[in-house]
């Protein structure tokens, strides 16, 4: 059973005009196998939790704690994040171009595990996933995101995460864009990877549909760079009735 507890966490963000406050204490653990969803408005700190946990240079931590295991997050550098068990699947996929997807994804297993998979399971294990998540066999030798459409990008993030067995998988806004197909494929996806791997799942996201097909345990409301309300997957229901209108300008609970 592994834990990632965030404690107090307090973010800035480096912009032209100086750095800019975003995170004002957040409070936060998910353990082995559990689904937390986070949701809220736009502007609300949701990606910069994410990309702080990931080690973005652009953000600067200016109090709190994280902890994988008891180790300090916060101490790693991005790569020793990785090993340690912590992924992002990101909101906006880059393009690698001259990088094929195949040597890509070896060269990150090999990264991640300190040793380079053996080449004989390599391939089927890499086509297994492709086909979970229902990419042509061809995207193998592609390179990394170029000219992939946006479905496309969204679930090679997921094949990672299938391929990169993390402890925890931080996914931001993987719905975004994706029609109701790709929606239901990528859903299933991550419930794969999740049940094969007992990965704990952050799930970042503005609308309650991708909840449908992966069903959060935990929902927190993010508001101003703090965890305003926590509950259930209720919370999720209400949220989609009555939006978050409620929440703003008021402080957290």
């Amino acid at each position: 059973m592994s834990k990632l507890e965030i404690r107090d966490l307090h973010v800035s963000v480096n912009t032209d005009e100086g750095a800019k406050p975003i995170l004002h204490g957040v409070d936060l653990t998910i353990n082995s196998g559990e689904t937390h969803a986070i949701m809220g408005p736009n502007g609300s700190g949701k990606s910069t939790l994410a990309y702080s946990l990931a080690g973005h240079p652009k953000y600067e931590i200016t109090g709190g704690t994280v902890l994988l295991d008891g180790d300090d997050v916060l101490a790693m550098t991005v790569d020793e994040r990785a090993r340690a068990g912590l992924f992002l699947a990101m909101q906006y996929p880059v393009e690698v171009p001259g990088v094929s997807v195949s040597n890509f994804l070896r060269t990150a297993k090999t990264a991640v595990d300190g040793e380079a998979p053996k080449l004989r399971t390599w391939m089927k294990d890499l086509k297994g996933a492709m086909a979970e998540l229902k990419m042509d066999e061809a995207f193998i030798n592609r390179n990394v995101n170029e000219g992939f459409s946006g479905g496309e990008k969204k679930r090679h993030e997921i094949v990672q995460m299938e391929l990169l067995k993390p402890k925890f998988a931080i996914l931001d806004e993987t719905d975004s864009g994706l029609d109701v197909d790709a929606l239901r494929v990528v859903s299933e996806g991550i419930n794969h990877a999740k049940e094969t791997t007992d990965s704990g799942v952050l799930l970042i996201t503005h609308y309650t549909r991708i909840l449908r097909y992966v069903k959060p345990d935990f929902v927190h409301v993010f508001v101003d760079g703090r965890i305003a309300e926590e509950g259930g997957p209720e919370l999720a229901e209400k949220l989609e009735a009555e939006g978050y209108e409620s929440y703003v300008g008021t402080k957290a609970a």
